[in-house]
């Protein structure tokens, strides 16, 4: 009888499901999971670089932990957390990212729990659900990541933020009208994120720092976004290690 071929390795990673934690902390920037591995982690090893999108295990607290990068927007994250999610078995994926401030009650480097996820993408269309769907984050994995928040004394803010498919865009105002709506920030990412987890059944949230404020012009440099997010990245690990104890 021949053997069933295993879903694994895919186009994407080159690793086995054992290679992987139950939880992955993943960064866009593959430069930031490299920062993470070699700062935060004991003994972390990498485990795929297929095109050069780079992925470590190691052990922080005495937990295992993963970090791997999504690249940049939804389609990236989408397969990605997709083949983590139904193909390695990992149960919880934390991005950790940059956003750009949209609410004024936003500053540089403040941290965003985004409780929800609007978007402007058609994503959501491939379920073909009969309405609108909401992405939203664990509400186990959010209420951690806050408690963590408060306990290194982090300023942070929870709420509901936008995954936008586009960087530069023709519609000057659109920031303008999310902000009456009472969004915090844009990103690229989550909503993608937050769909495939629910379709999974697995959990997800979404950790980022404000790296710009697109309606007052302010911003960091690039290599500020890439090296000093560290109670971003803090919060995540400490949020990763609580998931390996029971709390609910």
């Amino acid at each position: 009888m021949t053997e069933a071929k295993k879903p694994y390795p895919t186009p994407h990673i080159d690793a086995c499901p054992d290679d992987f934690a139950k939880t992955v902390l993943m960064p866009g920037d593959p430069l930031r999971s490299k920062l993470i591995a070699e700062t935060f982690l004991e003994d972390a090893k990498l485990v795929n670089n297929v095109r050069g999108v780079q992925g470590y295990t190691g052990v922080y607290k005495g937990t295992k932990v993963s970090v791997m990068a999504s690249g940049m927007g939804m389609p990236s994250m989408a397969i990605y957390s997709y083949e983590l999610f139904n193909i390695f078995g990992v149960d919880n994926i934390i991005r950790i990212g940059s956003a750009g401030g949209i609410s004024d009650k936003l500053n540089l480097r403040d941290i965003i729990v985004a409780m929800s996820c609007s978007t402007d993408s058609n994503y959501i269309n491939q379920f073909d659900l009969p309405g609108i769907y909401a992405p939203t984050a664990s509400y186990e994995l959010a209420c951690t990541a806050v408690d963590k928040c408060k306990q290194i004394g982090a300023k942070y803010h929870v709420g509901n933020i936008l995954t936008s498919d586009t960087f530069y865009n023709d519609k000057n105002d659109r920031n303008m009208k999310w902000d009456r709506m009472g969004v915090l920030a844009v990103e690229m990412e989550t909503a993608a994120l937050y769909c495939n987890a629910a379709r999974a059944g697995k959990r997800a949230l979404a950790i980022c720092t404000v790296s710009d404020h697109v309606m007052r012009g302010e911003s960091l440099t690039a290599k500020e976004r890439q090296e000093s997010f560290t109670e971003m990245m803090e919060v995540a690990l400490q949020t990763a290690v609580s998931l390996d104890k029971p709390q609910w």
